[in-house]
């Protein structure tokens, strides 16, 4: 999975002008999307040829063709989008119009940093917000606990919000809570960090609302394998994805990738060079700063693997 920033102040694609009212997606099945009206009414609708594919969040406009279908006509703009390569390489988009990514990672097993990194980059070249949810948190002991906070500290350091939840304590459900209220989020994650299990804590209604879109679908329960959207009951909107074995970046110029990581952002343009990639050029500013202790050495690391990776694409 990998992000993308959206063009501003047009639609997804060109598009004629299109009559209708507002929906929201809930979910998209392919050829179905579910849509929810102004007045709160769910629809199955499928949208008109040479659209582009509608996505959970995205905006539409749509006309009713029956009281519980309809047609979307047109596509709004998509201020921000989550995009990952499909089995062929080509970009899927997952979700859109999220301002705020909780990236869900696991105490057990140790989480990847190098993929926790990409997480917090992509959302960092869509311009949304990073939060960072360490799961499980009941496993640890008060030492495990300390040893955690100080691997993590450098994510903090940075200015990222972290919090530790535990589903069977109800650890840090209300920081979540809060965390998410008047924002739409999306959860991202590893299958098996208990992604399923904080929306469940999240959502305790949530076995009724996964019913009523089946029933609009008649598709049966598949709402756990595409991202399907919710509204949380303390106001804001919550976009639960499916779980993935890897996280990948779409490739993006070097320059922009190093954007990415905002604490190199004082130190870019600074450089020797104007075209430094900050993979030992002589005179990097940003090489300066991690012998410095400016920047943290592990997550400059992180920044040179994805690199040239893909540069060596």
């Amino acid at each position: 999975m990998a992000a993308r920033r959206a063009r501003r102040s047009r639609h997804v694609q060109s598009q004629p002008a299109a009559s209708g009212q507002p929906g929201l997606v809930l979910a998209n099945y392919g050829q179905v999307s579910l849509v929810e009206g102004e007045d709160g009414r769910i629809l199955r609708c499928h949208q008109r040829r040479r659209l582009p594919r509608c996505v959970c969040g995205d905006r539409v406009l749509w006309e009713a063709g029956n009281p519980r279908e309809g047609i979307i006509t047109a596509v709004l703009e998509r201020h921000t989008s989550l995009v990952r390569p499909d089995a062929n390489g080509r970009e899927r988009t997952v979700a859109a119009n999220m301002d705020q990514v909780v990236v869900v990672v696991a105490c057990r097993p140790a989480f990847e940093a190098g993929m926790l990194d990409r997480y917090l980059v992509a959302t960092e070249l869509i311009g949304a917000s990073p939060v960072l949810v360490v799961n499980k948190s009941d496993l640890l002991d008060e030492d495990g606990r300390a040893a955690m906070e100080q691997q993590l500290q450098r994510y903090r350091a940075i200015g990222y919000p972290l919090l530790f939840t535990s589903t069977h304590r109800n650890d840090g459900l209300g920081a979540l809570h809060r965390q998410l209220r008047a924002h739409t989020s999306i959860l991202v994650g590893q299958s098996g960090v208990g992604k399923s299990s904080l929306v469940q804590a999240l959502l305790p209604d949530l076995d009724i609302r996964t019913g009523e879109l089946s029933q609009v679908t008649g598709l049966g329960r598949h709402t756990t394998t595409v991202a399907t959207l919710y509204h949380l009951p303390d106001g804001g909107d919550l976009i639960d994805s499916p779980g993935v074995r890897d996280f990948t970046l779409l490739p993006v110029p070097v320059e922009e990738l190093a954007r990415g990581f905002p604490e190199f952002r004082p130190f870019l343009g600074q450089c020797r060079f104007h075209n430094c990639r900050h993979l030992g050029e002589p005179g990097c500013a940003v090489r300066e700063a991690v012998r410095a202790g400016q920047i943290d050495a592990r997550r400059y690391e992180s920044y040179t693997d994805i690199a040239r990776t893909m540069t060596s694409r």
